[in-house]
């Protein structure tokens, strides 16, 4: 059975016919299409405002930076990016991150 919701009813559909009724319009695209841009603008500005965090765990540099575990660890052991140790967990300084890459390290 298949149920597709459409403004304010359920349409119920247990044969793969459709109907005149069924159908999407123009119109309905448009309202998708503004229901969508707006939802869009609304993430957009929502991960705009965000302020990164001042500390990075491993997998979040790793994530940032796009390499692999052996690539981080070699780059914590030359020194060319800094890190701190607390309990066994590495943290990494988001904006000393930001100053190497402008630097072009």
């Amino acid at each position: 059975m298949i149920k597709a919701t459409r403004t304010d009813q359920t349409i119920e559909q247990t044969s793969p016919c459709l109907y005149p009724h069924q159908l999407v319009t123009g119109q309905d695209l448009e309202q998708f299409r503004q229901r969508l841009l707006v939802e869009i603008g609304q993430t957009l500005k929502e991960h705009l405002n965000m302020v990164p965090k001042k500390w990075l765990k491993t997998h979040e540099v790793r994530k940032l930076l796009k390499i692999s575990p052996g690539t981080l660890q070699n780059l914590k052991a030359k020194g060319i990016i800094p890190y701190t140790r607390i309990g066994g967990v590495h943290y990494f300084d988001y904006d000393k991150i930001v100053q190497i890459l402008a630097k072009g390290a």
